[in-house]
């Protein structure tokens, strides 16, 4: 019977009371949202684990969102930024402003 509701579209079976699929339900939610997380950090200190949460608009997520919502003027010294996370090759790569940023990627900005 569970079989056949799992194959619906829009449709998570779960149970609080036996733990079944809740990180779906939460990853399900996180994407029909179009919401983004991104983490900072500062140079030479550790992750901030508290994300700015970014909502997709048309197109994706870019380095240029992520510094115009946490500060409008943040792109007027803006000179690159480290990325770490599944949108780069290489932990850290350096990119300009029209990367394209994944959920959970950590982003350090470098300005002038």
């Amino acid at each position: 019977e569970l079989d056949l509701f799992d194959q619906l579209p829009n449709w998570i079976p779960i149970s609080a009371h036996k733990d079944w699929n809740l990180d779906e339900l939460k990853d399900a939610i996180w994407s029909k949202l179009s919401l983004c997380r991104v983490y900072t950090k500062k140079k030479g200190m550790p992750i901030d684990y508290e994300p700015v949460i970014l909502r997709r608009r048309r197109g994706p997520t870019t380095v240029e969102m992520f510094c115009n919502d946490i500060h409008r003027d943040m792109m007027r010294t803006f000179k690159y930024a480290f990325v770490w996370g599944t949108s780069v090759r290489h932990q850290p790569q350096r990119v300009g402003k029209d990367h394209e940023l994944e959920d959970e990627d950590v982003v350090t900005i470098v300005g002038a």
